[in-house]
């Protein structure tokens, strides 16, 4: 992904309310699940971490972005947004 390929993303992510939280029980099998399926109607998606997780940000987009074959757009603070194209109609057009 180019730099303003990432930008858009993040113009278009910056309208965007978290859909999913990540606890103190960090990262389970079940949210992971549930944010992969969230994919299959959406391309873009902002995840929140809560205070009492004491993860790293960081650590647990990329982690949900190799288990869901997503990208990591953006990790700002607690929050962090998530890229997955539709494979067969692609709702998002990147910039070349």
């Amino acid at each position: 992904m180019t730099s303003k390929q990432r930008a858009y993303l993040k113009s278009l992510a910056s309208k965007l309310d978290p859909v999913f939280q990540v606890g103190k029980s960090s990262l389970t099998p079940e949210l992971t699940e549930a944010i992969g399926e969230f994919f299959n109607n959406n391309e873009l998606i902002k995840v929140a971490v809560l205070k009492n997780c004491l993860d790293d940000p960081r650590e647990i987009a990329q982690t949900v972005a190799d288990r869901t074959h997503s990208q990591v757009v953006q990790v700002i603070g607690k929050k962090f947004v998530l890229y997955k194209p539709d494979k067969d109609k692609p709702k998002i057009q990147l910039p070349n």
